[in-house]
């Protein structure tokens, strides 16, 4: 068992986890500490090993059609596009531009609008 192993068993019993998940974190942290990272790559696989566990795209959102799915007739017919690769991006103009539904509005009150990249 590694420290990295120890450590996170350690804390989640703080916590009172649950058996079950500490035994499936332990195995990820365990998979992870295998991979015997240094400092600057332990740092980087977290940030993307992040991003891809809340389903967070790792390079920009382009305006290709096969990224975004049709959700018009769920929405009663009104023009509306959802990311295939980031599911909090909507779009009412085929992924051209689009909004991030967990985003805050802006100062005037808006969500925040954000331009596609164009299509490789």
């Amino acid at each position: 068992m590694s420290n990295l192993v120890d450590h996170a068993r350690r804390e989640l019993a703080l916590i009172g986890e649950d058996e079950w998940l500490t035994e499936g974190l332990s195995k990820v942290i365990a998979a992870f500490a295998d991979m015997g990272h240094s400092g600057f790559s332990a740092a980087h696989s977290v940030a993307v090993l992040e991003k891809l566990l809340r389903y967070e795209p790792l390079s920009p959102l382009t305006d290709d059609p096969a990224e975004w799915i049709d959700r018009a007739q769920e929405m009663g017919g009104e023009p509306f596009w959802q990311s295939t690769r980031d599911p909090r991006a909507m779009s009412r103009d085929g992924g051209k531009t689009y909004t991030l539904v967990d985003e805050e509005p802006s100062a005037s009150g808006g969500q925040p609008v954000h331009r596609s990249e164009p299509k490789p």
